[in-house]
């Protein structure tokens, strides 16, 4: 059985000249040729949420990346909605572009990391960039997306890897339309993607938010997680 201490700490890597920060967590045992994600926060920035999810991931084996993506806004984590709006807002998709291709290169530099057992997962407004990340993103090789807002059918033509969805019904920020335009893309396009939907809200997810998280149905989303990931990288 898997020891529980893991190994986590900050670090840093430098995109366009700009020092970014990350929390990197691995495994309790890792060893050389470890797969690894990439975590991508929500509006909130990296918080103790993003992590907690890092250090789970590393007991699952998995060498864990979850970079800053407000650092160049000051690396601020924002507690209530409106500074989480404005953050967002403020955040170029170029730079979130850039700045994961970075936080990529920096991975795959890791003693530990099999360059080529690279994965991604996103979460809300992560997810969004996730999603974009799939269409551009070589180096990855499954991306898992909660409830990110879905580009044209179109994009799916450019896909480079699979994608698995999870989207709660009562969402009020992602559409139905949008999650049947993703199914509608993948298989137009025919890409290896899975949607999966569960009788919730959005940020269903996020055990830090009672207000919305669902227990039983984050159980589930981590379990179809963890079965995607081991499946494609």
């Amino acid at each position: 059985m898997m020891a529980t201490t893991i190994s986590s700490e900050t670090v840093q890597f430098s995109s366009d000249h700009v020092t970014m920060n990350a929390f990197l967590a691995e495994p309790p045992q890792v060893k050389t040729g470890s797969p690894a994600i990439l975590i991508v926060h929500e509006w909130w920035g990296l918080n103790e949420h993003i992590k907690d999810l890092a250090r789970r991931f590393a007991n699952e084996g998995y060498v864990a990346l979850a970079p800053d993506l407000y650092a160049r806004l000051g690396s601020k984590v924002a507690t209530d909605a409106t500074e989480a709006a404005h953050l967002m807002n403020a955040l170029s998709s170029q730079w979130a572009l850039r700045d994961l291709n970075a936080a990529t290169a920096f991975l795959k530099q890791q003693p530990s990391v099999d360059a080529l057992r690279i994965g991604m997962i996103g979460f809300c407004m992560g997810g969004t960039i996730a999603l974009t990340q799939a269409c551009h993103n070589s180096d990855l090789k499954a991306v898992v997306v909660f409830y990110g807002k879905v580009p044209p059918s179109e994009t799916f033509d450019y896909l480079l890897c699979p994608v698995l969805y999870h989207y709660g019904e009562q969402d009020g920020w992602v559409t139905k339309q949008e999650v049947d335009r993703l199914r509608e893309g993948l298989a137009l396009h025919g890409k290896a993607g899975e949607v999966v939907t569960y009788p919730c809200q959005h940020a269903f997810f996020n055990d830090t938010r009672p207000e919305v998280y669902s227990k039983e149905h984050a159980a589930n989303a981590w379990a179809q997680t963890l079965r995607f990931f081991g499946k494609w990288i």
